[in-house]
């Protein structure tokens, strides 16, 4: 291996979904190294076995796999290295920079009991390295006496050049000599961790702030092992609109929930990418190649980045407007069948008609339900008309069907019909009635689609087309007089 490329991982606890934070986590990993040509690893962190779960490990894998995060090696198994974890403690325990400790869960509770209510008024005693001598330990050990081992805390102060925060320290005398190996032989996460990261030779940890406390604890492990720690890099949390860690109160939630909200997947890798990462200009949407090009550690800020749903839908909304029709037409006719609207396979059969359709959608839509939500009207055989809309702009019955009749014989004869030609015979009919051209628009609104609203009405009749056009002003029409009866 060119010892020089970059390696990262991202390693998820399988103990829950793919949340917000774990996601920007992942895609933060997978931009660097693919903008540096480097290596993605993918690592469950499962040695917890009680409280890992195979589908919540699936759901992290599908979330990933939406959103386009593909990984280099793996996923590997942190349960799967527990004999060199183990073999790494016993190093460790050969080499002085660790000890049996024989203090059983009931004393060291006593003892915490005793010097206080607060978290952290009791620090380990270190009463088994000095009670109990290592040949002592040693014999006990092998007489089967339950124990954990315990790394000793060098003295001193443990400091490292953050690539986000810049340097980062921590006094080693406010670090308790703490555990690495269970009494049942299993690792604490912070030896598993670094043992796995020197397995698999990551030369960068980006990980979130979170983490920060554990990083001298890391450290020290690596320096005691020998091996040359990787850099660190710690992404500030990411913050509600209340300024608070975020929660599910915020509308944060499982990657896949936004999947089934109409989300696509360049909008949430856009939206994530812009949670704690400056792009240096006014830009906001990014495709993925983009992001790739442009994105790097040093204009990750340093400052926590705030979840706004608002935003995302924005987002999702341009990622729409600026995915093709061909693209988006297979979920679309999936929804639209399912929702009884047409059949699928004869709308599949009018490609263009269909792409045309969609195209005339996506200005509107934030989420991709918004397509299905509008198209309706333009799918159905008969329009709907929304009685709030006929109250404002058919209020006048029969002055409305009079203006729709003059205008249905002008639109009999256009040529070509295009959105120019169209427009253009409206106003000159607006003009001779005497008439502000909304006059004529907002009751045809209502006599093609049965709305008050929708996208440009010349750009609808194009699609309706000649014949549909005047057939749903006949029925305009015909739903007037009565109405004017």
């Amino acid at each position: 291996m060119n010892e020089s490329q970059l390696r990262v991982r991202f390693a998820p606890s399988p103990t829950g979904y793919l949340h917000v934070g774990g996601a920007r986590t992942a895609l933060f990993n997978w931009l660097l190294a693919r903008h540096a040509g480097g290596v993605f690893i993918l690592r469950i962190e499962d040695t917890d076995r009680s409280r890992s779960e195979e589908a919540m490990t699936a759901a992290i894998l599908e979330g990933m796999s939406w959103l386009g995060l593909d990984w280099d090696e793996g996923p590997f198994h942190q349960a799967d290295g527990l004999e060199r974890h183990r073999a790494d403690a016993f190093r460790l325990l050969e080499a002085g920079h660790a000890y049996r400790c024989f203090c059983t869960p009931g004393v060291l509770e006593e003892r915490r009991a005793a010097a206080g209510t607060t978290p952290d008024a009791y620090r380990y005693d270190r009463h088994c390295l000095t009670a109990v001598p290592a040949a002592e330990g040693e014999r006990r050990a092998s007489a089967g006496e339950p124990h954990t081992i315990r790394f000793q805390v060098p003295d001193g102060r443990t400091e490292w050049q953050d690539a986000v925060h810049g340097v980062i320290g921590f006094d080693n005398a406010d670090i308790e000599d703490f555990i690495i190996l269970r009494t049942d032989g299993s690792p604490i996460y912070n030896l598993a961790v670094v043992s796995d990261d020197v397995d698999m030779r990551v030369n960068l940890v980006l990980r979130g702030d979170d983490h920060i406390s554990n990083t001298p604890k890391q450290l020290m492990l690596y320096r005691a092992l020998g091996v040359e720690p990787p850099r660190f890099a710690h992404v500030p949390l990411i913050l509600g609109t209340d300024g608070k860690r975020l929660s599910k109160r915020h509308g944060a939630t499982a990657v896949g929930e936004y999947r089934h909200q109409g989300i696509l997947p360049e909008a949430m890798t856009n939206f994530l990418a812009l949670l704690g990462w400056n792009p240096g200009t006014e830009e906001e949407i990014f495709t993925v190649p983009e992001l790739v090009d442009a994105f790097s550690l040093e204009r990750i800020n340093h400052k926590s980045a705030v979840f706004d749903p608002d935003r995302l839908l924005w987002l999702n909304g341009q990622h729409i407007s600026r995915t093709s029709a061909a693209q988006l037409a297979d979920g679309f006719v999936a929804q639209v069948e399912a929702a009884g609207l047409a059949n699928g396979q004869e709308l599949r059969a009018r490609d263009q008609e269909l792409h045309t359709l969609i195209d005339l959608l996506k200005p509107r839509a934030r989420v991709l339900d918004d397509l299905c939500a509008q198209a309706g009207p333009y799918l159905a055989e008969r329009v709907t008309v929304d009685e709030a809309a006929a109250a404002k702009h058919w209020k006048e019955p029969a002055l409305a069907a009079e203006r729709l009749e003059r205008l249905r014989e002008r639109l009999a004869g256009v040529e070509p019909w295009d959105e120019e030609t169209l427009e253009g015979v409206l106003r000159e009919e607006a003009e001779a009635l005497g008439v502000g051209a909304g006059k004529l628009i907002h009751p045809l609104r209502l006599a093609l689609l049965g709305v008050a609203v929708s996208p440009g009405i010349f750009e609808v009749l194009v699609y309706f087309g000649r014949e549909r056009t005047l057939l749903r002003i006949d029925d305009a029409v015909e739903n007037l007089r009565r109405r004017a009866a």
